[in-house]
């Protein structure tokens, strides 16, 4: 289905939740209809990376309001966004961050 506020998503980002971990964005560039009555989000090839945090698994649409959406480029002060995708999945498999 066509989320009711489509109009309002185009330009903003699609947030990608792994393992229970927020870790990157993407623009919405449009949504295409499909002819078996489907939505297609088109988004940018480009992946932003964000600062990793928790976040718990849901389904549908979550609108984030703009103080809670994580910006691309945040850098926290520890360091852990620039760790390598793979040790940092495995640190946090440990509990280490």
């Amino acid at each position: 289905m066509r989320p009711k506020r489509a109009a309002e998503l185009i330009g903003g980002s699609l947030y990608w939740i792994v393992k229970h971990r927020l870790v990157g964005c993407q623009q919405i560039l449009r949504f295409d209809d499909r002819e078996d009555g489907r939505i297609d989000i088109v988004c940018s090839a480009e992946l932003i990376g964000v600062p990793p945090r928790p976040r718990r698994a849901h389904q549908g649409w979550r609108y984030l309001e703009d103080a809670d959406a994580p910006r691309a480029g945040d850098e926290d002060a520890s360091g852990v966004t620039a760790l390598p995708p793979q040790l940092y999945g495995r640190l946090a498999a440990l509990a280490l961050v």
